[in-house]
């Protein structure tokens, strides 16, 4: 129960890696015409087809969000004022680089705390309005809880011009239902395959805004493959993905990527298929767990919001102290239950690959 955290890979990720080294042992160099050619553009169209995003060539790939994201925020001056709205609930990567970014004299950090989650959207837009900022960042589905920010999308959509906005996907892609095709230009979208898509590690994307003519100070080689404006710059800019391109990868997560994806379609495996059948799972749990009157996993210690429409796909308890939480994963290893833990808080997920049938009672005895 650990699959918001690595997510198990179904078996035709290893035909696909075997076929990336194969491509790069059969074509040498010759290997990124394919690459470009052919499977970045698939892997583009099936992200932009799972968000209901107009445009795949706006679909900005990287080994991580956090190159991504920063390499968005290379595009602001930071020799100027820089303002940034977020929350207290965003994950690691972010929430470090924003507390390294404060210790410059012009960079100052609004976090908008998440409890109480039902007034979460007032709170955050009533600041988002009010305030004079350059970026604003939050999640879809927060790490720490599980839980759903409420109304993003529609808050999004309401966001100053003059502010960026990027949504962090990455407890949401392929997991809840998303439809951005309102807010596609008007919001930068993250995510990555190493959760509910299951591919693995190295494969992650950021959707860009039409139009977009940020220029990241972070800039690699992939981005000179665009057809380049304003060459009298110095440095021209693509108007597509490639505006926020890197250097080299490794390329066999976007072959296992691919690879799943066409199992999905295949199989007619949808985002609402896999939505419904974890929601009939965590039902069974929760009529499990109410059952059972654990002392740590019960309603009292669950963080939730709105357990049927506002939620991701794992669940998260308070048990009162770290020493609690680890003894708590100790006891569910013995029984074969994995899981993990951030501090206090135990989170318990659950995945397509679950049987429709389970019970959960072993966890409570």
């Amino acid at each position: 129960m650990a699959c918001h955290s690595h997510h198990y890979w179904p078996d035709v990720t290893l035909d696909a890696v075997n076929a990336y080294w194969q491509d790069a042992a059969d074509m040498a160099d010759s290997k990124w015409e394919k690459i470009f050619g052919e499977k970045i553009p698939a892997f583009q169209r099936g992200i932009a087809s799972t968000l209901k995003l107009p445009d795949p060539a706006q679909v900005a790939l990287a080994p991580n969000t956090h190159e991504l994201v920063y390499r968005l925020l290379s595009a602001f001056d930071l020799s100027q004022p820089l303002r940034i709205l977020t929350t207290d609930g965003e994950f690691y990567s972010f929430s470090r680089q924003l507390l390294r970014l404060e210790e410059l004299p012009t960079v100052e950090v609004v976090r908008i705390p998440t409890e109480p989650f039902a007034t979460l959207p007032q709170r955050f837009a009533q600041e988002l309005q009010s305030g004079s900022y350059q970026l604003a960042y939050a999640s879809q589905v927060f790490f720490d809880s599980g839980v759903a920010f409420p109304g993003l999308l529609e808050l999004a959509a309401r966001k100053p011009d003059s502010t960026q906005m990027v949504i962090d996907g990455y407890h949401a892609f392929f997991a809840r239902p998303t439809d951005l095709s309102a807010i596609a230009d008007k919001v930068f979208y993250t995510a990555g395959a190493y959760k509910y898509l299951g591919a693995g590690e190295g494969m992650c994307f950021m959707s860009i805004p039409r139009g977009c003519q940020l220029r990241p100070l972070n800039t690699g080689w992939f981005a000179e493959m665009a057809e380049l404006e304003n060459r009298a710059e110095g440095v021209g800019f693509g108007n597509d993905w490639l505006r926020f391109a890197g250097a080299t990868m490794d390329y066999s997560p976007l072959y296992k990527a691919l690879a799943v994806l066409e199992l999905y379609a295949q199989e007619g495996i949808t985002v609402e298929s896999i939505h419904g059948y974890v929601q009939q799972n965590q039902r069974r749990f929760l009529e499990a767990m109410d059952a059972a009157h654990h002392p740590l996993l019960n309603r009292g210690n669950l963080i939730a919001h709105d357990l049927e429409n506002g939620h991701g796909h794992f669940f998260t308890f308070r048990c009162g102290s770290s020493e609690n939480a680890e003894k708590l994963q100790a006891e569910l290893r013995e029984k074969n239950v994995l899981c993990d833990r951030r501090q206090q808080l135990l989170r318990l997920g659950f995945a397509l690959y679950h049987p429709e049938d389970e019970t959960f009672t072993r966890l409570f005895k």
